[in-house]
């Protein structure tokens, strides 16, 4: 439990840091969507190039942890899967407002609508478990 202390802090720090760009609020998320203003989608084009310098950095220094111990990275398989499942989560970050992130940081700041959107990020992660991973399991795989 004690190591988890760093994880929580972490979390915490980025649902405050998604609070305060405005992140996590509707009209924002809305406002990128059509087009009339792009502040947030600067905010996460600038988080992609973070996150691949940091990619590229990590492969240069051999996919070490801090522990020198190996990462594993895999590169995951195009197919139809992915297509619907991108289409879904556009639809619903769309109508919703919400990503993953942003919906626990809307929870946080009290609004009952990320309770629906949670709601609805469950169940949808239930559908693709019960009909895309257990059939392949069971050896029914179609993809």
């Amino acid at each position: 439990m004690k190591n988890n202390w760093g994880y929580l802090m972490a979390g915490v720090f980025f649902g405050f840091a998604l609070s305060r760009s405005g992140a996590s609020d509707y009209n924002f998320i809305h406002y990128m969507f059509s087009g009339h203003d792009l502040r947030l989608a600067f905010l996460m084009i600038t988080a992609i190039v973070t996150g691949a310098v940091g990619m590229q950095l990590l492969k240069r220094l051999g996919n070490k942890d801090a522990h020198g111990n190996n990462i594993e990275i895999n590169r995951k398989p195009l197919n139809k899967n992915t297509v619907i499942g991108g289409v879904i989560f556009g639809t619903g970050w769309a109508v919703t407002g919400a990503c993953p992130g942003t919906v626990l940081a809307q929870i946080g700041e009290g609004k009952a609508l990320g309770l629906f959107t949670a709601a609805g990020m469950v169940f949808g992660t239930y559908l693709y478990a019960r009909f895309v991973e257990e059939p392949k399991q069971n050896g029914n795989k179609k993809d």
